[in-house]
């Protein structure tokens, strides 16, 4: 999977992070915090969150996370007042706050494509490979007018090997039957999707 934003290209399966083509080194841990923020925006990571995915069950100073953030800013010519990629909020963590796309690898090709789709009443969204997500807002791919679904709800990435669900740190939460959605959560065809007080289902073929 690769993800786009800006002039850059973060390749998840070759581990490789290009600007126009030329490759930009980063270290494996600074490599590693710029996926685990893309792949999570636009939420916020806690520090605790960020160093336990980092160094898992090992004890590090604070710094070590802010030096790799560093690296990443510089990698990205990110160092303004305003961020263009990584945000910091102060206390607490941080994010990636910019706009980014999925693109398929290359052996996702088209007719590798799975066909799947979500249902809400008599309404049908197709799903193709990539990154799709659920909300109240009518520029979402998947728009669900209803009080009880955020703006943007919950974020469902479509690949070759299947399709996962993520809630984006909303009020009403989202639900995959009846177990809560937490963390990125895979689906399987015929799920019951809750997206605040709306039933949707997820249906998939070929997988």
């Amino acid at each position: 999977m690769k993800i786009r934003f800006g002039s850059f290209n973060l390749d998840l399966d070759r581990r490789q992070l290009t600007r126009d083509g030329s490759e930009i080194h980063l270290a494996p841990k600074a490599f590693q915090l710029l996926e685990t923020l893309a792949v999570n925006r636009p939420k916020v990571l806690s520090k605790s969150a960020l160093q336990e995915r980092l160094w898992p069950h090992s004890f590090v100073v604070e710094a070590n996370l802010s030096n790799l953030v560093a690296e990443i800013r510089e990698a990205l010519d990110d160092r303004g007042p305003k961020p263009a990629w990584i945000r910091t909020v102060h206390g607490f963590g941080y994010a990636f706050c910019g706009k980014a796309s999925i693109e398929p690898s290359h052996r996702e090709s088209r007719s590798e494509r799975p066909s799947c789709w979500l249902e809400w009443g008599d309404r049908h969204f197709p799903l193709t490979i990539g990154e799709h997500f659920i909300g109240r807002d009518p520029d979402v791919e998947v728009s669900l007018d209803s009080a009880t679904v955020a703006r943007r709800h919950a974020r469902l990435v479509v690949t070759a090997e299947g399709a996962v669900l993520e809630d984006l740190g909303t009020k009403n939460g989202t639900l995959r039957g009846d177990e809560r959605v937490i963390g990125p959560i895979q689906l399987a065809d015929g799920d019951a999707i809750h997206i605040g007080s709306l039933l949707i289902r997820f249906y998939v073929r070929g997988l």
